[in-house]
């Protein structure tokens, strides 16, 4: 190893870091780990608050299949031994976070990953365009490196513009014990769960408790953005419907001030009034508006690109930053990829994105074959392997619309059956001679509709003609060329997302490859 530069230096070992400590570990490349706390996972020792995951640990689901309980399974991280299972450390079907700290804790221990503790990174430079990072932690130690990937998570509070906003309390520091608020009057500001979790906390003791924020509640069992406010922490949405003096304030927060006795005059601009402003007293104000990443760290050379308000870093679709090259991110970094509609924000998607990076770093920098296998250029055989992975793959059910499998010509008259690619990427290994991708996807507008109004129309299961219709998950075929897509096949939606009909799914999906003109040789 030249002058002591690593091939890779990962920032952060929260779950992503650890995730791709595995890969590196396990393909023999030189990296570091670097973690500003004592300990992996640093943040799921404060967050949530009230120490409960909102990702589902679901233990028992009649299936043998490890690959498939990967669908039920929100937690564990991916690895070759079934030993590091998230199942083993917690029954709980929401579990604790401290039940989550052990995991990863024992998970960097037996990989025995590379992590140096204790070691938050100051500033990261690159003096040359073309040559290493170097990475300087608070002890004044440096790193070198020709990559540098960046999982450190969304760390600093994302806090609006309103005036006197400091004056509130945030979540990341209120008070969690609800004695504190009895018989009080209390506006929680923001309206994801984070907001609705420290709502659900105090309605046996505060008198009065407003939710305020511009935007519609959006909950996730009708967008499947899992997000969006969970069931789990909607128990405040009764307590205002049935008039249980808690409200749901649908407007801007447009001012806050502290009075001298410290309570609070507010003033909210309500969007359902034509932005009628209304002052309204408090007794307590807690800010729950969510997180935004910290370029603070890079030097103005190789500060990467924002996006989304300046809250995540701009990527590719190879995770990397669109301005800096070899500059990576893993983790919930990359929700600018399905902001709002994927699952990158959370362990049980981007540890496929993390799975999909590394096998991208290991493809165009050390000439590893991306892992596939081959087939015959038949459309049996084709539609035969689609619906054996549909079936089974945790990557694609998790990642649904993010994450494809990929048919490219093999350039001897047979085809190649690539999996877990970006839906997006382009370029190797995909060639230019026009590829099939294969995803997990809802239908068109899944989101505006209800799914438990029963006057909704819905396509029969043995509808495959009208299987676009489907508003459920369900697999699509795509077929590419130039970047173009100039074919689009969607397999019928199925309850039990079994896709093993003979009539229903196998044969249309047959029927579609053999329409189709993709070279098969070039």
């Amino acid at each position: 190893m030249p002058d002591n530069i690593l091939d890779y230096l990962v920032i952060g070992a929260g779950p992503a870091g650890l995730q791709m400590g595995h890969f590196l570990h396990r393909a023999g490349r030189s990296y570091r780990i670097l973690e500003a706390a004592p300990e992996p996972g640093a943040f799921f020792r404060t967050f949530p608050r009230h120490r409960t995951l909102i990702s589902v640990n679901k233990k028992y689901t009649g299936w043998d299949d490890p690959e498939l309980n990967l669908r039920m399974d929100w937690n564990s991280l991916l690895s070759d031994d079934p030993r590091l299972l998230f199942t083993h450390y917690s029954d709980r079907y929401f579990p604790a976070a401290e039940d989550l700290l052990r995991y990863l804790e024992d998970f960097a221990a037996f990989h025995g990953l590379h992590v140096t503790y204790d070691a938050r990174v100051a500033e990261i430079t690159r003096p040359d365009a073309a040559g290493p990072f170097t990475a300087t932690d608070e002890h004044g130690r440096t790193y070198r490196a020709r990559r540098v990937i960046v999982a450190t998570g969304v760390t600093r509070p994302n806090v609006p513009p309103i005036p006197g906003i400091e004056t509130a309390e945030p979540y990341g520091t209120h008070s969690t014990d609800p004695a504190n608020y009895t018989n009080l009057r209390v506006l929680i500001i923001g309206k994801g769960n984070s907001a609705f979790e420290t709502a659900d906390n105090l309605v046996e003791t505060a008198a009065v408790i407003h939710v305020a924020g511009p935007r519609s509640v959006r909950l996730a069992w009708r967008t499947h953005f899992v997000g969006h406010l969970r069931a789990f922490n909607a128990n405040f949405l009764d307590t205002y419907q049935l008039k249980l003096q808690n409200a749901v304030l649908d407007g801007d927060v447009r001012r806050i001030e502290r009075r001298a006795d410290g309570s609070y005059l507010v003033t909210v601009a309500f969007v359902r009034a034509d932005e009628v402003t209304k002052d309204i007293p408090y007794d307590k104000v807690i800010v729950c508006t969510g997180f935004r990443f910290d370029a603070a760290i890079f030097s103005p050379e190789c500060r990467p690109e924002l996006t989304i308000g300046d809250r995540f870093p701009a990527l590719t679709p190879a995770y990397e930053s669109v301005n800096v090259p070899g500059l990576h991110f893993a983790g919930t970094l990359t929700q600018s990829l399905d902001f709002k509609r994927g699952t990158n924000a959370f362990i049980h998607g981007f540890r496929y994105g993390v799975r999909a990076l590394h096998r991208l770093l290991e493809h165009r920098n050390h000439g590893v074959p991306w892992p596939g296998r081959d087939l015959p250029a038949d459309p049996d055989a084709l539609a035969a392997a689609v619906l054996e992975r549909v079936n089974r793959s945790s990557a694609l059910w998790q990642q649904f619309g993010v994450l494809a499998d990929m048919i490219v010509p093999d350039g001897n008259g047979g085809m190649r059956y690539l999996e877990e690619l970006p839906l997006d990427l382009q370029g190797p290994p995909l060639g230019d001679a026009g590829h099939y991708a294969i995803t997990l996807e809802y239908g068109p507008h899944h989101d505006k509709i209800d799914p438990f109004d029963i006057s909704v129309g819905r396509i029969r299961q043995s509808d495959a003609e009208r299987a676009d219709e489907g508003h459920y998950l369900h697999p699509v075929v795509r077929r590419y060329r130039g970047g173009v897509v100039e074919a689009v096949h969607h397999v019928t939606e199925n309850l039990e997302n079994d896709w093993t009909s003979e009539e229903v799914h196998l044969r249309p999906l047959r029927d579609f490859f053999q329409r189709q003109s993709l070279p098969v040789s070039v």
